[in-house]
């Protein structure tokens, strides 16, 4: 058996192994009964590694493990991936652990100048995915430049054609034909695309020939996805990010104070909190790009770390000895979001991945009354308006955008998390003890002291949904229509919630010894939700209501509902899958709990 690296070989490496563990002629025809071999007569290491991943249908996942699930004690390299053989010449495809690696530092200091109170910090990042990224994204092989010899001479075999002037020297170039190419029809740099005059365009599929577009590659015979070499690689660039913080106070009066903070944060680059699978390279999705479809989405090692800038001003004002006011208004940016992406006239094939290319703003005001203990109660109170908008609300809001080949409309809407109206207030009545005890006394007892009863009230407004033309449904397997969108994205809004909160607590001294320091213990009972409130968290697009999508009503779906073996018996059990609870919050709680402090 002369292994994966003879393409001429027909049979497979677990036939040999099989026949070769049964003691038959490795190289013979005699029929096996897989139906009377027992598992103990298997073994996963019969497969090569190029079996296991079947040709993009992989049927192992794995990092930092070889194809049968050895844990690797080496870093292997991405070129061991595409050349490591073992002993038998098959490919082993070694795919290294995901290894990145953060240095962070922070200096802080505190000063004050007349009346002014500075706080100044300067946190440094440097973030390095330790692993290699795509040349270009848009072409999986290395491509000839404008400015070189070959270009130049493809251009002098058009007759009067010149390479326009603003083209620069290493802006890709692409022609009619990749294997014999015969005229330039245009060039990219990055993102942007020029066809052959030079006139940047926004469409870059009208440079497609008969068979696609069309790159001018270095080597115009090895054009598969599995002709990939580790030259079509580069390192990834570390990322080192500056993130000053600032904030500063002055007295205005002795009642009134102002203040104000600018802060930059950055986040390590993940999709949906995944870290190693959104960012991780997985040379499999380059190696079998072509067996992947479009929508296949694609991790991108490149990603960079998205950033957040935070401004903030504000005015404080005593109202009295115990109390005080204050005003805030703030602006929130985040940059560098990262959201899905179709790579269109890409070679070999157009495919979906991650970018770094959204962006949003928080902007609103915050009132907030803050009154210290007075007596038994202590409240705090804040209201919040506040506008949330954006290109996108998680990195797969584009998703069917991209599917639908409007991958390049990007336009601001409100966010997901738009809750433009925002009370949160805190009540918390407690009984101090000895001399300052107020409460009720029983035989000689001060019953209530140190016990105190907290009260959360929460109200906010509906967040936004995208509502939807007509009933569709939902909770079928397959069918009952395609949704459309009635309005704008994000246009219409969920009802208000409400919600009360209660924690009834007690602090209680033990003592453990004459001279050691009593242990406190605190009880509490917490109800979440005391009311039980029904919120609305989700609704049917269709209808706005959390219990009816509105297919079962809808006339055109009747036929359809009539046509089944029993329509009454599947009116019921569909509108039993509607009522789901996600779509309401959470009822009333009870938790009965201690802390002890020492």
């Amino acid at each position: 058996y002369a292994g994966d690296s003879d393409p001429n070989e027909t049979q497979s490496f677990f036939d040999y192994n099989v026949r070769r563990s049964l003691g038959l002629n490795p190289d013979g025809n005699d029929f096996v009964d897989f139906n009377s071999l027992s598992p103990e007569q298997l073994d996963i290491e019969y497969f090569s590694a190029n079996e296991l991943l079947n040709n993009g249908s992989e049927l192992v996942y794995y990092y930092g493990y070889d194809a049968y699930g050895n844990r690797t004690n080496d870093n292997p390299s991405l070129d061991d991936f595409f050349n490591a053989t073992d002993e038998n010449g098959n490919f082993t495809r070694p795919v290294g652990a995901f290894r990145p690696t953060y240095v962070a530092g922070f200096i802080q200091d505190k000063f004050t100048f007349d009346d002014l109170v500075f706080n100044i910090g300067l946190r440094v990042d440097r973030y390095d995915a330790n692993q290699s990224v795509l040349r270009d994204k848009y072409v999986l092989f290395p491509t000839v430049k404008a400015g070189e010899a070959e270009t130049r001479n493809l251009a002098s075999e058009m007759g009067d054609y010149t390479i326009p002037g603003n083209i620069g020297d290493d802006y890709v170039v692409y022609v009619d034909n990749v294997e014999n190419p015969t005229e330039i029809v245009g060039y990219r740099n990055e993102d942007l695309w020029y066809n052959a005059e030079g006139v940047e365009i926004q469409d870059p599929s009208i440079l497609q020939g008969a068979n696609g577009i069309a790159p001018l590659l270095v080597d115009k015979e090895n054009t598969q996805s599995t002709d990939i070499s580790l030259e079509s690689f580069e390192d990834y660039t570390p990322q080192v990010n500056f993130m000053p913080r600032i904030s500063f106070s002055f007295p205005i009066s002795d009642e009134a104070t102002f203040f104000a903070h600018y802060d930059v944060l950055t986040k390590r680059p993940t999709v949906g909190g995944d870290l190693f699978n959104s960012s991780r390279l997985n040379p499999l999705d380059y190696y079998f790009l072509e067996q992947r479809t479009a929508s296949d989405l694609v991790a991108n090692p490149d990603l960079r770390p998205e950033r957040t800038i935070d401004y903030a001003l504000g005015f404080k004002q005593k109202l009295t000895n115990s109390s005080s006011m204050s005003i805030e208004a703030f602006y929130r940016e985040m940059r560098d979001q990262i959201q899905v992406i179709g790579v269109q006239q890409a070679y070999p094939r157009t495919y979906t991945t991650y970018d770094n290319i959204d962006f949003g703003t928080v902007k609103g005001f915050t009132f907030s009354y803050d009154m210290r203990r007075t007596g038994n109660i202590s409240l705090r109170a804040a209201y919040t308006l506040q506008f949330a908008e954006g290109t996108g609300s998680n990195v797969n809001s584009a998703l069917n955008l991209i599917r639908a080949g409007l991958q390049n409309l990007r336009t601001t809407t409100p966010l997901n998390y738009d809750q433009r109206h925002t009370i949160v207030a805190t009540m918390d009545y407690r009984y101090g003890q000895g001399r300052d005890y107020n409460g009720p006394i029983l035989f000689d007892k001060q019953i209530l002291a140190r016990t105190g009863a907290n009260f959360q009230f929460n109200l906010g407004s509906g967040t936004p949904f995208s509502k939807q033309l007509q009933p569709t449904g939902t909770r079928l397997i397959s069918g009952g229509g395609s949704p459309l969108l009635d309005g704008t994205i994000n246009g219409s809004r969920l009802p208000w919630q409400f919600r009360v909160d209660l924690r009834l607590d007690r602090d209680i001294d033990i003592k453990m010894g004459e001279d050691k320091r009593p242990l406190t213990l605190n009880v509490y009972v917490q109800v979440l939700n005391l009311l039980n409130s029904l919120n609305t968290v989700a609704v049917y697009r269709a209808t706005g209501n959390p219990n009816d999508d509105g297919y079962l009503s809808e006339p055109v779906f009747q036929p359809e509902i009539n046509s089944q073996n029993d329509p009454q018996a599947f009116r019921e059990l569909y509108t039993m899958n509607m009522q789901d609870a996600r779509y309401f919050s959470l009822p009333r709680r009870t938790r009965i709990g201690f802390i002890l402090n020492f």
